[in-house]
């Protein structure tokens, strides 16, 4: 699977075939919400906690540099979008452009991906149903929300969409009324429950200032500093590659893709480092130890002592929005598997509404027997299982930069989609009719490569991250030679 090496001939249309029988029935709406609901989960409500944590005030500018990182991902994947939109992105390109091996690990990463994603969000829905209901059995909670969930992928992707976007409002709205909050406390200088006055001064002044742990380094918890927050502050970026996948069932995807990428970057700004700046400038960020949310704590300092109900009910619907989108995902991969040749056939049937129903019923029950995995064995599937999960994502995104570069290089050989504006065309003049260009291409791709390989080697200095490491050489291993079996079959 080399990554060097220029096809000799552009690989023809045909050995990858994606019939045009999705419904294209995402509006612009839709693909506005879903790709800001990929960036605002959990991750955001509580996970921020730990990254504070690790690098203090100067965790802004960790979510600023991955931030960047993350928007070049995008902006190459919604290259390859915008010309060639189909269902499964990442692995029909990868198929398309560098090799059926590389469709087939890309697929089945990704979908495997969110299959662990999506038994973690499930097995804590449980918790937040009981916090209103305490009798009711967290097994129940799961099942219910499973079967409404998979239901809802069911009705069509219009119908998705919708689901997507009043849950993403949720979100939204939760963190817009925080920063509001915030910025009030900040504006008339009111004392908090600390007894230290609301002031972005905060940022220098409480807990040995901006960089109160530096770049890097070593306590007796582990280490700390900024280098060490670039982990967290990756992981919870996961889902804004959603933009990819849902390409192939846009109405116009050469005006959204471009216009919902580019939004990312103010998403970015506003969702994590506009909320985080303000609840450090209320709160000090050294009394944010993760026992509770930092948006309860800054809740609880405007004056809003409900708020651990009102976060209650903004992470519920967090967690719906994650099984929901992953279970989209996951049926339009399993799909774009089965078109390729790598993937059972059944997978890429699709009903009269244009779903592929087998994919996302086979999703679901896969999920569902993951769940039971959580609730029988907890702590196996969240030290093991999830370490595949955090890796694949980094996977993910090193090879949707990979396939980039082979897209670009198939485009200049003249092998460009038939359907394309750059059919006919060869050369520099054919990269020049690239519809939405990945900026500085040629040197971009392997920026944010060595950026995510820094991710890697950081991830080598946490205990909770190491196994991460080990699990995702250890899973590239196993999907090498399943590939292999696969095709010793055919």
């Amino acid at each position: 699977m080399s990554t060097t090496d220029a096809p000799k001939k552009p690989r023809e249309t045909d050995d990858v075939p994606v019939p045009a029988t999705l419904r294209k029935s995402l509006k612009n709406r839709h693909i506005q919400l879903i790709a800001l609901g990929g960036a605002i989960g959990t991750g955001l409500f509580y996970g921020s906690s730990e990254s504070i944590a690790l690098a203090g005030p100067s965790i802004l500018l960790a979510y600023l540099i991955g931030g960047f990182a993350i928007f070049m991902i995008v902006r190459a994947l919604s290259e390859m979008s915008v010309e060639d939109p189909k269902a499964g992105a990442f692995s029909y390109y990868a198929t398309r452009y560098w090799s059926k091996r590389a469709g087939f690990i890309s697929g089945w990463n990704y979908w495997f991906n969110y299959i662990l994603v999506s038994m973690v969000e499930l097995a804590v829905v449980g918790s937040f149903v009981n916090y209103w209901f305490p009798a009711i059995p967290t097994w129940v909670s799961a099942a219910v929300f499973l079967v409404l969930i998979t239901a809802a992928n069911l009705l069509g992707v219009s119908k998705f969409g919708e689901f997507e976007f009043w849950f993403a409002i949720i979100k939204i709205v939760a963190v817009i009324a925080m920063i509001i909050g915030g910025l009030a406390v900040i504006i008339f200088a009111l004392t908090t429950a600390s007894g230290i006055k609301a002031s972005f001064a905060n940022w220098f002044t409480v807990g040995g200032g901006f960089f109160p742990n530096g770049l890097m380094g070593h306590t007796d918890n582990g280490w700390t500093g900024l280098l060490m927050a670039l982990v967290v502050v990756m992981f919870s970026f996961g889902g804004t590659e959603l933009i990819g996948i849902t390409a192939g069932e846009t109405e116009d995807p050469k005006t959204t893709i471009p216009r919902a990428t580019n939004d990312i970057i103010w998403r970015i700004l506003v969702f994590y480092i506009g909320a985080l700046g303000v609840i450090m400038a209320v709160v000090p960020w050294n009394t944010i130890d993760g026992k509770s949310s930092p948006f309860v704590q800054i809740f609880d300092s405007v004056g809003i002592h409900a708020a651990a109900g009102i976060l209650n009910f903004v992470c519920l619907t967090a967690v719906m929005s994650v099984y929901n989108s992953g279970l989209y995902a996951n049926s339009r991969m399993l799909y774009s598997l089965a078109k390729q040749g790598n993937a059972p056939a059944y997978l890429g049937k699709l009903n009269s509404k244009g779903v592929p129903v087998a994919g996302v019923l086979t999703s679901a029950v896969i999920t569902a027997i993951a769940v039971v995995v959580v609730f029988v064995w907890p702590e196996f599937a969240f030290n093991y299982l999830m370490s595949i999960a955090t890796i694949a994502g980094i996977i993910n995104w090193t090879m949707i930069m990979f396939t980039e570069m082979k897209f670009r290089k198939v485009v200049e050989a003249g092998g460009a989609p038939e359907d394309s504006d750059l059919a006919g065309k060869s050369g520099q003049e054919a990269l020049d009719a690239i519809h939405f260009k990945l900026p500085f291409a040629k040197v971009t791709p392997w920026v944010v490569l060595v950026f995510l390989a820094l991710v890697v080697v950081l991830m080598c200095f946490s205990a909770s991250y190491r196994i991460a490491v080990i699990a995702g050489v250890i899973w590239l291993a196993i999907l090498f030679v399943a590939y292999q079996i696969t095709q010793a079959k055919k």
